[in-house]
This record gives structure tokens, C-alpha cells and sequence, in this order.
């Protein structure tokens, strides 16, 4: 029997609305923190002055976001429930980092989307659910912050959970849940809030409890990209991890892009050979002919064969200062294959906050805006739609070894 795989959940929101005390809160509530870490955070409360424990320098760690006092990378944390473990993805709120979101938004299968009950939407709050929602993230939690800071009062929260939630329905985003809580103080956290006692739904570890994990995709076509190429005691060994699908010894595969087949003869894991691996596994194989493999390539069984081509429709955000031109040359990587490419059209420009369009057919795209693109590759690429096989539906491009724009195919 296959144990359940972690939840992963990414924490979205504008900078200071609470992420990392919430984050350092949920770990402290959950006994997920060892003795020296609760130790080091309550010298390091004290070192500036906090009578109580001051749980944003759970996550602080770096001394270079202590100093700034923000969150500038993805950091990742694991706790578990009496139901499951959890990953939690702490993305950056800054709008410096947007990118860097974006990379911890989409390796998740939720979002915590966190709202300040002082300052309220933000213009960074829209623009994460802009991006979760083009992400094709469906399970939402929305939680307003700092309840302490304005005396728990419910129609304050029902206020803001109005705003929210009008926005958010207009992306086609409906959140299982609403809470209010305190991260500083721990109401509605794990434990309910005596404060709050008008509010009736699940604390936070509740509601996460009711989410659903993504089942391991072993039920679906072959998609296996080829990561590497290894020559190990005299074999030819491709490695790479299967995206979705499983591969058994003796069965016929088509390489793609250039549609080559052959038979499998092993495959190969660190403890030896195997009969049979599925999605999730990495693993290494050989061939029964000597075809030629190489990064990029990617396995998958005839008549089950993903898109090929040239040409690409896609939503992306553009991440740098300098815009981006059209028919400018780019480098694309996707999955684990990298090519030349450039975008033939913009067929619209769209402000990644408001939704606004604003543009139509446009010839460049600015910092932090939405294209709705046409890309055309200078050799062939294996993709599918993102929402089919994420893995090979997202990409990114690079421009002179910077990461300018994270994308997904539709």
C-alpha cells in the first residue's frame, strides 16, 4: 500500500501581513519546532525587546532577510497533523520577488492566501490570486490576519471577507474557507479562539485537514524527460524522474521529439535493477538498440503522445525591469529541454494586480505584466497543456542567464 504523500501548501500574501509569524506559530502549536530552535527564537525574542515569543524569526533565518525584514526565497517547512504530514512553501511578498512566488506557488497543490485585518487588500494580495488562479490552484484558504489588532471585532472580518471574496470570484476562485485568526497570540490556529467565539468554522489545522492530496498521476500516459546521460560500468544509463505514467522491462517506447522507438532492456535504481517504476520515481534505463538519448529527450508510449511543435500559446509574466521585446531571443526551458525561442505576438497585455487589460496586440510587455502570448521555438518541444501534465505545461525564459518570465501553455 502506497503511504499518502505530504500536502503542499503554499502561504500567498502582501509583505507584513504575517506569513512567517503564522508559519512559525503553526509550527510551535503542532510541537513541530526542537527544544533549541524554541530556545533560539526566545533569545532572539528578547535580544530586541519582545516580552512574548516573536514567531516570524522562525522563518527568518537568513541574516540577510533579518536584516531587510523580508522573506526574499522560497523556504520550505514540514510539519504533520494526527491526519498527514504538510510541506509548507513560504513564498516571498515583496514585489521585488514575484518570480520567486511564482516558482513556490506552482509546485503546490493549495493556497493559504493571507490578508492583514488593519491595512486589508493590498495590491500584492490580487496579484497572487491573479497568480494562483492562472496556476490552476483550486483549493483556497483565506485568513485575516492580526484579528488581536482590531478587538476581533466580526463585522470587521466580515467586511474584509467581502472584498475578498468578490475579487476572487471574479478570477473563478471560490476558497473552502474564511478564518480569522491571530498567528501572534494563536487564535484560530490550532486551537479555537476564545476571543472569537462568533466564528463557527475550522481553525486552520482543521481546514487543512480537509483538503485533498494529488494522487500520484501513475494511472496516466508515459511522460518520462530525460534529465541526463551516465555511462556507469560499461552501460549507456538515461536517467530522469517519470512524470506521469509507469514503464515496465520489455516494453516498447517512442522518443520524442524525433518519434525513434525502442524496447526497454533495464531499469535501473541505486539498490539495483527493477521490474517495473511509476510516476514520482527517479530512475535510470537502458535500451534493447543503441538509440541515441540525450537531456530533453522524452519517453512515451505510442499512441499516447503529447504535443510536439514550434509554436506555443501562453500566459506568462514578465519579471523584468528591462521589457520584454517582441521577437526579442530567448532561451525557453521546459521540463528538462532548453531551446532558442522568441514571442511572434502579444496578443494582449494585462496589469497582473487588477486584471485589467491593457493592451490589445501589443510590441513589448512591462515589468510584472500578464502576456497572452504566441512563442514560436527554433527547434522542436514536448509539452502539454499545464493543467494535463504541469511538469510539461510551464516553463520559463531566460534572458542572458536571468530568469525573466515564468509562463504556463494553454
Amino acid at each position: 500500500m502506497r503511504a499518502e504523500t505530504p500536502l503542499k501548501f503554499v502561504l500567498i500574501g502582501h509583505i507584513d501581513h504575517g506569513k512567517s509569524t503564522l508559519i512559525g506559530r503553526l509550527l510551535y502549536d503542532t510541537n513541530s519546532l526542537p527544544p533549541d530552535k524554541v530556545e533560539e527564537v526566545r533569545k532572539a525574542s528578547k535580544d530586541v525587546g519582545d516580552s512574548e515569543i516573536e514567531f516570524a524569526f522562525v522563518m527568518d533565518h537568513l541574516r540577510e532577510e533579518r536584516e531587510q525584514g523580508i522573506t526574499i526565497d522560497i523556504a520550505y517547512s514540514f510539519f504533520r497533523s494526527k491526519k498527514r504530514e504538510y510541506v509548507i512553501i513560504d513564498a516571498p511578498g515583496h514585489v521585488e520577488f514575484v518570480k520567486n512566488m511564482l516558482t513556490g506557488a506552482s509546485q503546490a497543490e493549495a493556497a493559504l492566501l493571507i490578508v492583514d485585518a488593519v491595512e486589508g487588500v493590498e495590491e500584492q494580495t490580487k496579484r497572487h490570486a491573479n497568480l494562483i488562479s492562472m496556476l490552476g490552484i483550486k483549493q483556497v484558504i483565506v485568513v485575516i490576519n492580526k484579528m488581536d489588532l482590531v478587538n476581533f471585532k466580526e463585522d470587521l472580518f466580515s467586511s474584509l471577507k467581502n472584498e475578498i471574496e468578490d475579487f476572487l470570484l471574479s478570477l473563478n476562485l471560490k476558497p473552502s474557507y474564511y478564518i480569522p485568526i491571530s498567528a501572534l497570540k494563536g487564535d484560530n490556529i490550532v486551537k479555537e479562539s476564545e476571543s472569537m467565539r462568533w466564528y463557527k468554522g475550522p481553525t486552520i489545522l482543521g481546514a487543512l485537514d480537509s483538503l485533498k492530496s494529488d494522487p500520484l498521476p501513475v494511472d496516466k500516459e508515459l511522460i518520462f524527460p530525460i534529465q541526463d546521460v551516465y555511462k556507469i560500468r560499461g552501460k549507456r544509463i538515461a536517467v530522469g524522474r517519470i512524470e506521469t505514467g509507469s514503464l515496465s522491462i520489455g516494453e516498447e517506447v517512442e522518443i520524442l521529439p524525433n518519434g525513434e522507438k525502442t524496447f526497454i532492456k533495464s531499469i535501473e535504481k541505486f539498490e539495483g535493477e527493477i521490474e517495473k517504476a511509476e510516476a514520482g520515481e527517479s530512475i535510470g534505463i537502458t535500451t534493447e538498440t543503441p538509440v541515441f538519448l540525450e537531456r530533453g529527450f522524452v519517453l512515451v508510449r505510442k499512441g499516447e503522445e503529447p504535443l510536439v511543435g514550434e509554436s506555443l500559446n501562453a500566459n506568462l509574466i514578465w519579471f523584468s525591469k528591462e521589457p520584454l521585446k517582441k521577437e526579442e531571443r530567448l532561451t525557453i526551458r521546459l521540463a528538462t529541454q532548453e531551446t532558442k525561442g522568441s514571442i511572434l505576438k502579444i496578443r494582449r497585455r494585462i496589469d497582473s494586480s487588477s486584471l485589467k487589460i491593457l493592451e490589445e496586440n501589443g510590441s513589448s510587455l512591462n515589468n510584472l505584466e500578464i502576456g497572452e502570448v504566441e512563442i514560436r521555438t527554433k527547434k522542436p518541444i514536448v509539452f502539454t497543456k499545464f493543467n494535463k501534465v504541469k511538469e510539461m505545461g510551464r516553463f520559463v525564459l531566460i534572458r542572458e542567464n536571468d530568469l525573466v518570465a515564468g509562463g504556463i501553455i494553454n
